[in-house]
């Protein structure tokens, strides 16, 4: 059982769920996967590792984060706590990748019933009902036991998945 803060961590300020990130993935368990996406992305697997948002190491793209910093300076947790939710900020990052699909969703389900129990929701829709695994957004196949489709989240938003890897020539 992960503890409190290591939970949290894999709770994103803008409602996603680190533990379906490809990074986050590739980090934890799947060093291939590391080096597959530091190529794809042309940069060090240093620069890719991801302990999830909160977490010590965050890869370059997140660490970055505008809305994790929005967070810090305004004393809140997630973004659906501020008063000026939905902000431009987060308008655009949602609109910008299928992974983000339910962001709304998600951040509605977390300020009802809190990190803990969202977590425990939002983790079934990345899991793989044949073998248990824990899928990214991406993974249209089950990356251990190769069922098809790899979660209820890649059935649901197939055709955006399938538009966003052939932009990414996959």
């Amino acid at each position: 059982m992960k503890s409190l803060k290591e939970q949290k961590a894999i709770a994103a300020v803008c409602g996603l769920y680190c533990g379906a990130c490809s990074a986050y993935i590739a980090t934890k368990e799947d060093p291939a996967r590391l080096t597959q996406l530091a190529g794809m992305f042309g940069c060090s697997e240093e620069d890719v590792k991801c302990h999830g948002c909160r977490g010590d190491i965050r890869g370059s793209y997140c660490s970055q984060c505008r809305m994790v910093q929005c967070a810090e300076e305004r004393g809140i947790d997630f973004c659906s706590q501020c008063s000026e939710y939905p902000c431009d900020v987060i308008k655009e990052f949602q609109a910008q990748a299928p992974h983000r699909n339910e962001l709304w969703e998600d951040l509605a389900r977390i300020r009802e019933v809190g990190y803990e129990k969202w977590l425990e929701e939002v983790k079934e829709k990345y899991t793989c009902s044949d073998c248990g695994t824990v899928n990214s957004a991406y993974d249209l196949v089950c990356r251990k036991c190769g069922a098809d489709p790899s979660s209820e989240y890649t059935k649901k938003h197939k055709d955006s998945i399938i538009s966003a890897l052939t932009m990414f020539g996959k």
